[in-house]
């Protein structure tokens, strides 16, 4: 196994997209994977980079907002439930 690429879940049991040494994309296939120390590995690291990656969106989407929030308060634009909201964190 080279590489974990996806995670879905059937029936409450996940499966993961796995890439394999030495075969092209068209080979990848969906595995549910046993618990052994190599594969295990590959597992938490693709686990650890979701969780990274979904933190991201999370603080991206909060600062996309908190952008307009603050441009619609320069143009005095923002509703005044906000203003307090803003002013008063």
């Amino acid at each position: 196994m080279k590489k974990i690429l996806n995670r879905r879940n059937i029936k409450g049991k996940p499966k993961y997209l796995v890439r394999w040494k030495k075969y092209t994309v068209k080979e990848d296939t969906w595995e549910r994977l046993k618990s052994s120390g190599n594969v295990m590995e590959l597992v938490k690291e693709f686990e650890k980079k979701i969780r990274r990656e979904k933190i991201r969106r999370v603080r991206m989407r909060k600062q996309k907002l908190l952008n307009i929030e603050v441009e619609m308060f320069k143009k005095n634009e923002l509703p005044e439930k906000y203003i307090a909201k803003i002013l008063f964190e």
